[in-house]
């Protein structure tokens, strides 16, 4: 396994327990690692912001650590905090999802530096995002016009029962203008056309020297996917879901029971 040069993580699910939290044994096998001179990369939907404070913990400003956000609109350098991609969502598409906010019954937001944006605060799936992200929320009248741009991502949240749907819908309407996915059962990313943690990963390396063949990836959830498909060795957790096992060149144990660590090992890329 000495090929591997460089490992992208999930977080909810795959890097973070349930708490959210990343695991001492997990922990203390990913400072391992980063010794030993492979890089991590923190693969998430998540905005900056939300993904800074696990960097921080994992030291990987020390290590030259990678954050790929809004799964690939945004990527940046922990070590130099040079962005190396940014890409945002067309403004004439803006108008198309708040009607289908009004069309659905679910709540569309976006994230925007340090705040979560949204006409409806009260909804407990934006409250979900707000603690994963340890953002706050502000309320606007108009999303459409009051939101600050660019926005590099939006999300369309509400029960599991209607998100299926909803996305297939939109997928069927918006026509290859805009890339739709699922992270959860209650969340629909909204992304810039080619945005994607496959594709992004396979651009980044070659911003930085490397190849597929250098990449470990591990996931959990459908938007996983893609990055588990591209690299030498794709990973699912445990508690993936089927669709992500499916794909994977191996699957680990659980976020809650340290499966990156015992992945690790079982590729003799750290030792006890």
């Amino acid at each position: 396994m000495h090929n591997i040069r460089i490992i992208a993580l999930d977080l909810d699910g795959t890097l973070t327990n349930e708490r959210k939290e990343i695991t001492p044994h997990t922990l203390a096998a990913l400072l391992q690692v980063q010794r030993q001179g492979v890089r991590l990369c923190l693969a998430s939907g998540r905005p900056p912001y939300g993904m800074r404070p696990l960097a921080r913990q994992l030291q990987m400003e020390r290590y030259g650590g990678l954050l790929l956000c809004y799964n690939g609109g945004h990527i940046e350098d922990c070590q130099t905090g040079t962005t190396l991609i940014e890409q945002a969502l067309p403004p004439t598409l803006i108008p198309y999802l708040h009607q289908c906010q009004q069309r659905s019954g679910m709540t569309l937001m976006t994230y925007y530096e340090d705040h979560i944006y949204t006409e409806h605060p009260n909804d407990p799936y934006v409250h979900q995002s707000a603690r994963n992200n340890k953002m706050k929320i502000i309320q606007v009248a108009d999303f459409v016009n009051d939101t600050p741009r660019p926005l590099n991502k939006c999300l369309m949240v509400g029960p599991p029962s209607l998100v299926p749907q909803w996305e297939a819908i939109m997928r069927n309407e918006t026509k290859g203008k805009m890339h739709i996915c699922r992270s959860t059962p209650y969340f629909i990313e909204l992304l810039p056309i080619g945005i994607d943690k496959g594709p992004a990963l396979t651009t980044l390396l070659h911003t930085i020297g490397l190849t597929n063949e250098n990449l470990m990836t591990f996931g959990d959830s459908y938007n996983d996917i893609s990055m588990l498909r591209t690299a030498a060795i794709g990973i699912a957790m445990g508690n993936a879901e089927e669709a992500v096992k499916a794909v994977a060149d191996y699957i680990t144990d659980t976020n809650e029971a340290d499966g990156i660590a015992k992945a690790l090992r079982h590729f003799n890329l750290i030792k006890d």
